[in-house]
């Protein structure tokens, strides 16, 4: 790392924590902090979704995939077949409903609706896993800026760990939106300046192209994902894709907070209409990247010599450190941390704004000048526990991406499951509700500890399966004074465009999966 390196991450970190310094004057109470007083543009909250999505752990580990992982290649993009169907389901049956119920924590609805027993045993369960999640997330970029700074794992975690909770304490939610902006520009750059460097040194996209070994070309892997060792099943990813990410986006506070920051329910269908439409670009990008440095790593006997075979993460990373110039070697890590921050900022501020509603407000008095003061030292905690978890993170996989998804996988179905009975049916009561979900998760467990030929996509359609049938048959359902959810056809009056542009997302990424298939 050379001197004009330093300068631009340093001037990154420094124009971040600026920025919160600035948002923070204008925090009156625990609303502005954790919902930006529901004033933010849609816009700029769909971009924020994107952002996150555009995690340290995609830079590293989807080209890892695709150049390198045994079982890898195109088939990452069955990953986004998925994403336009939860889009429609979760716009049609949960976001509108719940933020016109003027939430801050997306278990506030629990709590209304089966008690607050199954309100703190669901949040129980999302602060224990998207905890632990984030960790592997700040573990993930920790790998790329620690082989590039030529530090160990341990100082480099905690410099992430500390620079995104400075920022996010300060400036609570409008920072994490605003923050992700600027962020997910800067990693299109990095990503575009990465791509760029790895066509330049094997002759084109072409030769790029034409260096994939041809296993790796194919997007569709027929297989189901059951009694078989397929990396990416073709069903698995589109049946438990759905389930996962409609859990993801409809119920995971990370996600739905921010989309409770909009001026509407109108608003949070269009900024999660963004994500819809500007995923598969992203993701696109993230493969490209895999099949260029595909290329570089076969005709370099340097990379290939620094990307060990129990770390295939560390591509990237050294691809970065051995052949991008000075300057933009900077720029890029610069890239790689906001990638990393646009994750860890918003899931620390929802880890603390759950904290504070399910678990303070019921039972402490405070006032309004507390309530802001408790809320940032409950981001505190929380960026401490994190930064903790991903000294931990290590070793789970053979790429972080597998890694973090089946940490959400063993949860998101059962998780699901709840939320979507209790918005279409009274008839199950809050007993029967986390009875349904230990077994769910409980099955899941069982899968991935028993290590059964059972692709860790399904865990997410087998969690939904297993909670919702368990709650159904436990006696004791209760009266609920919820208004009624609209139904789908009020929920989608006016919105037909939005749903031909989920539609043709869908029909498009199917056509590049059976083209390239």
């Amino acid at each position: 790392m050379a001197t004009w390196d330093w300068v631009v991450i340093g001037t990154y970190l420094v124009a971040m924590i600026g920025l919160s310094v600035g948002l923070a004057r204008g925090q009156r109470d625990e609303t502005d902090y954790y919902v930006g007083g529901r004033n933010l543009p849609w816009w700029a909250v769909g971009i924020s979704v994107v952002a996150t999505q555009s995690s340290a752990i995609s830079f590293v580990s989807i080209p890892a995939f695709v150049a390198l992982r045994p079982g890898g290649g195109l088939t990452w993009l069955q990953y986004e077949l998925a994403v336009p169907l939860a889009m429609i389901f979760v716009l049609t049956v949960l976001v509108p409903y719940f933020r016109s119920l003027e939430l801050v924590s997306v278990f506030e609805f629990l709590r209304m609706r089966f008690g607050s027993g199954t309100a703190r045993f669901l949040s129980l369960i999302f602060l224990g896993s998207r905890g632990f999640g984030t960790g592997v997330g700040v573990y993930a970029t920790a790998v790329v800026v620690a082989s590039m700074l030529g530090w160990t794992l341990a100082p480099t975690i905690l410099l992430i760990g500390l620079a995104a909770v400075i920022y996010d304490t300060l400036g609570g939610i409008k920072a994490v939106v605003i923050s992700d902006v600027i962020q997910l520009g800067l990693i299109v750059v990095g990503v575009v300046i990465a791509v760029g460097l790895a066509w330049s040194m094997v002759g084109g996209a072409g030769e790029a192209w034409a260096a994939l070994e041809p296993a790796r070309r194919g997007a569709i892997d027929a297989r189901w994902g059951v009694g078989d060792e397929a990396t990416a099943p073709f069903w698995a990813f589109l049946i438990g894709g759905f389930f996962l990410y409609s859990s993801y986006y409809g119920t995971d506070q990370s996600q739905v907070q921010r989309l409770l920051c909009t001026r509407g329910p109108g608003a949070a269908k269009r900024a999660l209409l963004l994500n819809g439409v500007a995923r598969l670009p992203l993701t696109l990008l993230y493969v490209g990247l895999g099949v260029a440095l595909g290329a570089v790593y076969q005709m370099s006997p340097e990379l290939r010599a620094a990307v060990p075979a129990d770390r295939l993460d560390a591509l990237v990373p050294q691809f970065i450190l051995l052949y991008v110039p000075v300057g933009l070697k900077g720029l890029i890590l610069a890239a790689v941390l906001a990638a990393a921050m646009s994750s860890l900022d918003s899931a620390i501020n929802s880890l603390s704004a759950v904290t504070m509603r399910d678990y303070v407000a019921p039972y402490w008095d405070l006032d309004t000048r507390a309530q802001l003061r408790w809320s940032k030292v409950s981001t505190i905690v929380w960026g401490a526990l994190v930064t903790g978890a991903a000294f931990a993170a290590g070793g789970i996989d053979k790429t972080v991406i597998e890694a973090i998804n089946k940490v959400g996988s063993a949860f998101y179905g059962p998780v699901l499951a709840t939320f979507v009975l209790g918005v279409v049916t009274r008839r199950i009561g809050g007993r029967a509700m986390c009875a349904g979900v230990a077994a769910g998760v409980g099955v899941n467990l069982i899968c991935w500890l028993g290590a059964f030929p059972l692709h860790w996509m399904w865990w997410n359609l087998i969690g939904f399966t297993v909670a919702s049938i368990v709650a159904f048959f436990v006696p004791g359902g209760n009266a609920s004074a919820l208004p009624p959810s609209p139904g789908w056809r009020e929920s989608w009056r006016g919105g037909a465009g939005t749903l031909a542009a989920l539609i043709a997302v869908f029909v498009l990424v199917l056509g590049l999966v059976l083209t390239l298939g």
